[in-house]
């Protein structure tokens, strides 16, 4: 049953979580864009509002078919539904309107009398506490939200990546941004056009994942990221390891995550056993860096550091990959952890050849690796 919240703020992000079900891509990001989008138009009138939701949630053309069907059929069952939280008193006060723009209740125009309710601020507590969690943290019962979060997280990474563009003298794109910049000295009058065509892409990512015991509760979240980046990017590798290394980028190709982590469970001998990372790195080393990395590569690696293995082995390892590659940023979950102090033999050894040394302890962590791609 669909309860009918107190404030339009909320009913939206209700609808959001609605169309996830529906296999919509859509994340805190565009569950915040939708709140202010509304904001700017006339949200009492029905099609307005309908339509407004449509040009933030959607993303395809198939989205937008099957948008106003879903749609009607939230918003009549939420008109049914049972109004577990709207306040008794018909006579409630309304606080005074506060400067920032405030969503009125649903109330007014889904039964179409007078408003008598506490206005409210859109406000959103949700996902911004399960994206700020740590994975290990993480209750049974809200794990399915948090893996579609990851997955909404990582497509749009991963198309932030693919979508690159430059400046050109042909008649292409308009380039809004920078036609402002040229015409700025005239007064806003737009006598000079800027193009801008899209920029080939050449940029290869290389992702080395732990799955050793130590990485145990991370590791599931962390796949299903590059599971999702990989289906958006394709000049992607993706290797997991503990004591061994496995190339597993073909059976992340499977149209089911689920039974994509079956198969890479099934082919491996590294899952919840001990890390040997230098003797991973070494095998990566001599049997695919000669066809995998260029100094176009980025070098990914998601591991917490703790190496049962030859530390000296691994900082060679570290030091061939850094020779080879663009760059090297280094996830490490417990650097999400205030007091935390890199002095693993392991860290020690691979932290000279690092770029970048961040936490990936949690939703936030992950959107924050666009900033390093």
């Amino acid at each position: 049953m669909i309860f009918r919240e107190t404030s339009l703020s909320k009913n939206v992000v209700q609808f959001c979580r609605f169309l996830r079900k529906q296999n919509f891509t859509v994340g805190a990001e565009e569950e915040l864009a939708a709140l202010n989008a509304l904001q700017a138009v006339d949200y009492s009138n029905n099609q307005v509002f309908r339509l407004a939701l449509q040009a933030v949630l959607c993303r395809s053309r198939a989205q937008v078919e099957a948008f106003e069907p879903l749609f009607n059929q939230y918003w009549k069952e939420l008109a049914k539904a049972v109004d577990s939280k709207v306040k008794s008193n018909e006579e409630a006060t309304v606080k005074p309107a506060s400067k920032a723009p405030s969503f009125r209740s649903l109330k007014s125009w889904l039964n179409t009398h007078q408003n008598k309710e506490e206005e409210q601020t859109a406000l959103y507590s949700f996902h911004e506490n399960l994206s700020q969690k740590d994975f290990s943290l993480v209750p049974a019962d809200e794990l399915e939200e948090l893996m579609r979060t990851i997955k909404a997280i990582s497509k749009r990474l991963a198309a932030q990546v693919n979508r690159r563009y430059k400046q050109t003298n042909k008649t292409g794109l308009p380039d809004l941004r920078r036609t402002l910049r040229l015409n700025m000295r005239r007064g806003g009058e737009l006598l000079e056009l800027a193009f801008r065509k899209p920029k080939r892409n050449r940029t290869r990512l290389v992702v080395l994942c732990d799955v050793s015991k130590s990485m145990e509760l991370y590791a599931t979240f962390l796949l299903q990221f590059m599971y999702s980046f990989q289906q958006v990017y394709s000049r992607m590798e993706t290797f997991v390891f503990g004591t061994s290394l496995q190339y597993i980028s073909p059976l992340l190709k499977q149209n089911n995550f689920e039974q994509a982590m079956r198969q890479v469970s099934a082919a491996g001998e590294s899952w919840s056993s001990g890390t040997r990372i230098g003797e991973s790195l070494n095998s990566f080393v001599k049997e695919f860096a000669s066809r995998v990395l260029n100094k176009r590569t980025i070098v990914i690696i998601l591991s917490d550091g703790w190496d049962t293995g030859n530390a000296e082995l691994l900082r060679q390892s570290m030091e061939t990959i850094k020779a080879l590659s663009r760059k090297i940023i280094w996830l490490n979950p417990l650097a999400g952890f205030t007091g935390y102090r890199p002095e693993t033999a392991g860290m020690q050894a691979a932290l000279p050849y690092v770029d970048v040394f961040a936490p990936v302890h949690n939703a936030d962590s992950l959107r924050r690796l666009s900033r390093w791609l």
